[in-house]
């Protein structure tokens, strides 16, 4: 057996394609879709994804608005930028790329952008949201996760999942989105014991540790769908200093029905996802 690819790239092409006519719908209605970001510090991994941010938006005829800010600014300096942008009817979205640094308050930052502009989908009101079933924005990977799993027709229903991670952006919002769809959803982490025997019993796995290749092809049940979150480099060997994820992909590939390659899986799905989060706020702003 050799898993069919669930391509990120391609779908999320076809995403923004869908995008960028809903954006042309909307600006001759007299709105353009607005994200603002908020970088500060110089930290190189947080420059590049601000940029594709960017870029994202300017392909699909979104607005953007790009704001930074050196390590050591004030913090508020950046809350009343936030307060502004709260206040600003022509923006639709804002976010504040982590992490942030030392000096920062993470989760007092997050809560201080409107819940009805938080595109993340981090905002503790929004999270309450997804808990009950009915949320506003749903965090973006596993918003795009779920839209991998809808493009391949993988029945969700009835299905064991299993999630490997637990943060809040990923592993939490991850399995609350299967649950909704009824499926039997398992949560793993670092304290779980005998990690192995909870995903051989997955028909859907999702991995999202941060963690080189711990997903082995002995850890996969014949024919099941895995998900590979992860975005790790290779610490060694002639890969060293590649991406990868953190599923061993040369194992697994044998043994899955459905994979997802990294890079080229749910990684362009994230941004796409955040994207289709602004276009759903500017959306709702003609309702």
């Amino acid at each position: 057996m050799t898993a069919r690819i669930i391509d990120g790239v391609a779908l999320s092409a076809s995403v923004r394609g869908g995008l960028a006519e809903r954006a042309a719908a909307l600006k001759e209605r007299g709105v353009t879709p607005c994200l603002a970001v908020l970088l500060v510090g110089e930290d190189p991994a947080s420059a590049v994804y601000v940029r594709n941010k960017v870029a994202g938006c300017e392909k699909t005829g979104m607005r953007s608005l790009k704001f930074v800010y050196p390590t050591d600014v004030e913090p508020a300096v950046v809350f009343a930028k936030i307060a502004e942008l709260n206040a600003d009817a022509s923006v639709h979205g804002i976010l504040v790329q982590l992490p942030l640094p030392k000096h920062f308050d993470s989760e007092a930052v997050l809560e201080a952008i409107s819940p009805a502009k938080d595109v993340d989908g981090f905002h503790a009101e929004n999270v309450g949201a997804l808990m009950q079933g009915n949320p506003r924005f749903i965090p973006c990977t596993p918003y795009g996760v779920m839209k991998m799993l809808e493009s391949e027709g993988v029945k969700i229903a009835g299905a064991e999942a299993v999630v490997v991670g637990r943060s809040n952006i990923v592993g939490k919002p991850m399995a609350m989105l299967l649950l909704a769809q009824s499926a039997t959803v398992t949560i793993c982490h670092s304290r779980s014991k005998d990690l192995a025997f909870h995903t051989r019993r997955a028909d859907i796995l999702v991995a999202a540790v941060g963690k080189e290749r711990m997903i082995t092809g002995d850890m996969i049940k014949p024919g099941a769908t895995v998900i590979d979150v992860g975005m790790n480099r290779f610490a060694s060997g002639p890969n060293a200093g590649k991406l990868c994820g953190d599923v061993d992909f040369e194992t697994a590939k044998d043994v899955a029905g459905l994979i997802t390659p990294v890079p080229g899986g749910v990684g362009p799905m994230t941004i796409t996802m955040l994207l289709t989060n602004t276009m759903e706020s500017a959306e709702r702003t003609l309702k």
